[in-house]
């Protein structure tokens, strides 16, 4: 997969060395089981049109710049972890495009015109409520006007669990009350976050969220080996040990959050690592 870090500067340089694609469209924070449905269905028309398979995302959080900054997004994955997981999805173009005022000054027409149509793109396909263009006036329902006809438009309706619309937004919303047991039927998998390790200490990469203050049973892992222990969560969210973790744990690892762990379910013989 090609990941290309678009920016106004090189923008035109790209535009002249394009190929047809299908193209899904979003942010695509955590990749969550509704994003997979499009990714899916961008798949799905790619191969029937014997083209490649392209994603455009943006970054930064669309809401911090047009907050100036008032609104903090936490994130639930970096982009590194997400180039790695549309990989896998086989994704073979990874657009990021730099979102700022000027980006999101950009009325609809412009967008088509300069992001989507100058960059080759034949089919777009994105979520029921995906919008573009200044003040977010552009939806799927005009994308294929906007563009003169040329591009086919594909909707992904809403992807549900247990009647609630699966969002990133829904995700954050249960790892600050701490249900990180509820996530997997989201995310389609346990929350996970990166970090290393460095003695008594786990430095978090950056771009991760965690869970509220609390005890929690996850599994720790690196590229060899897993553990199952438990974590406590602090209010300054903080990542220190209380006990060494094995010697062949260390460097980078990642730490799977399966359930929180209520004051009666605390046993006298676990490992605690704060948090």
């Amino acid at each position: 997969m090609e990941t290309i870090y678009l920016t106004r500067e090189n923008l035109a340089s790209r535009q002249r060395s394009v190929e047809p694609t299908v193209m899904a469209l979003g942010f695509f924070d955590g990749l969550h089981q509704g994003h997979c449905k499009v990714i899916q269905a961008a798949l799905q028309k790619a191969k029937e049109q014997n083209v490649k398979l392209a994603v455009m995302s943006f970054f930064p959080h669309p809401k911090t710049v047009i907050s100036n900054g008032k609104k903090k997004v936490c994130y639930l994955m970096p982009l590194s972890e997400k180039e790695k997981r549309l990989e896998q999805l086989g994704v073979d173009l990874f657009y990021i495009v730099r979102f700022d005022k000027e980006f999101s000054s950009l009325s609809p027409e412009q967008f088509v015109a300069q992001y989507l149509l100058k960059l080759g793109v034949v089919h777009a396909v994105a979520g029921f409520d995906f919008s573009y263009g200044s003040r977010g006036l552009g939806n799927l329902d005009r994308l294929t006007n906007d563009s003169g006809g040329l591009i086919e438009v594909t909707k992904v309706e809403k992807v549900a669990c247990k009647g609630e619309k699966i969002s990133s937004t829904c995700i954050r919303e249960r790892l600050v009350k701490g249900l990180v047991e509820e996530i997997p039927y989201f995310l389609g998998r346990p929350y996970e976050v990166k970090g290393t390790r460095d003695g008594m200490t786990i430095q978090l990469e950056a771009f991760y969220t965690l869970p509220a203050p609390g005890r929690y049973r996850v599994t720790v892992k690196n590229e060899r080996h897993s553990i199952e222990t438990e974590l406590i969560v602090t209010e300054e969210s903080m990542l220190q040990t209380c006990q060494e973790l094995p010697y062949h744990m260390a460097g980078e690892l990642s730490i799977l959050w399966h359930h929180q762990i209520k004051n009666h379910e605390i046993s006298n013989e676990k490992m605690l690592v704060t948090i």
